[in-house]
């Protein structure tokens, strides 16, 4: 609505636009390490839609996965999928060699998760690693700028990364103290897997600085993006665990209510989709 007039707010098209896009995961971008990204072929991707005339480029979510990898159970509402993030531009940026790539997998019609995974997690420690040994001033500077601007949901989220990754569990199976975050105990955290923490939010940053140099790209050639969110936050994220107040939540956390697929051929029981409402 506009608040000025109470007139419905018309879309910034002229009457008679007419375009034409395509669905495409980056996750299902050709690639070499496994699984698509930000990187090169997403840039090709890009170019290849131009020509064919197509105006839009439509991606399914693009958080950090959770069980099953989903892309509609994810960890966060804000973060994105470190898994994305491009070899070819961490060597750009100087913070790779291109022997600390390597290949995952080079003509796999399938995404290997379980390669997939500790292959980027070694690539990403490196990176990290070449990141603090290299003082590179301008890169660090804008680290810490965005780590300021993104400090409403990146501390939670670095901090819950953290945890799971130490517990390897639902959160609601941490210890008490943390899932009912007790201020000493998210301290006590913090100050125990800081290099842990320290990780996740460079990851971050690598990637929505890489999303933005995509973005920029498809602006330049006149091709918009389309964004995707799923329809629940998921009832195992940062998101809950950092504000359950927000949330339909039980005494115990649990949703109280949840909202999912009816029965269909191939999923027999129906599926839960996680949280039903804020």
């Amino acid at each position: 609505m506009n608040a000025d007039s109470g007139q419905l707010a018309l879309p910034p098209f002229p009457p008679d636009y007419r375009a034409s896009g395509i669905l495409l995961h980056v996750a299902s971008l050709p690639s070499p390490y496994g699984i698509g990204d930000v990187g090169p072929a997403a840039l090709a991707w890009v170019d290849r839609l131009r020509e064919a005339g197509q105006g839009w480029w439509q991606a399914l979510p693009l958080g950090p996965t959770g069980y099953g990898n989903s892309p509609y159970q994810a960890l966060s509402s804000f973060a994105g999928n470190e898994l994305l993030i491009s070899p070819d531009g961490l060597i750009e940026d100087g913070l790779l060699q291109a022997s600390d790539c390597g290949v995952s997998s080079s003509a796999a019609s399938r995404i290997d998760y379980g390669a997939v995974i500790p292959y980027k997690r070694r690539m990403l420690e490196t990176a990290w690693s070449n990141f603090r040994a290299a003082k590179n001033r301008q890169l660090q500077a804008a680290y810490e700028q965005f780590c300021d601007a993104h400090r409403h949901w990146l501390e939670d989220y670095a901090l819950f990364r953290a945890l799971k990754a130490r517990y390897n569990a639902y959160y609601l199976e941490w210890p008490i103290e943390l899932i009912r975050r007790v201020p000493a105990a998210l301290a006590r955290a913090r100050q125990e897997l800081a290099s842990r923490i320290d990780q996740v939010r460079f990851a971050q940053f690598l990637l929505f600085r890489q999303a933005e140099r995509l973005k920029e790209y498809a602006r330049a050639r006149d091709l918009r993006l389309i964004g995707d969110l799923p329809f629940f936050v998921s009832p195992d994220s940062s998101d809950v665990w950092a504000n359950p107040e927000l949330f339909l939540l039980d005494e115990q956390h649990r949703p109280r209510f949840v909202a999912g697929v009816p029965p269909r051929l191939f999923q027999r029981q129906g599926a839960a989709l996680g949280q039903s409402g804020l």
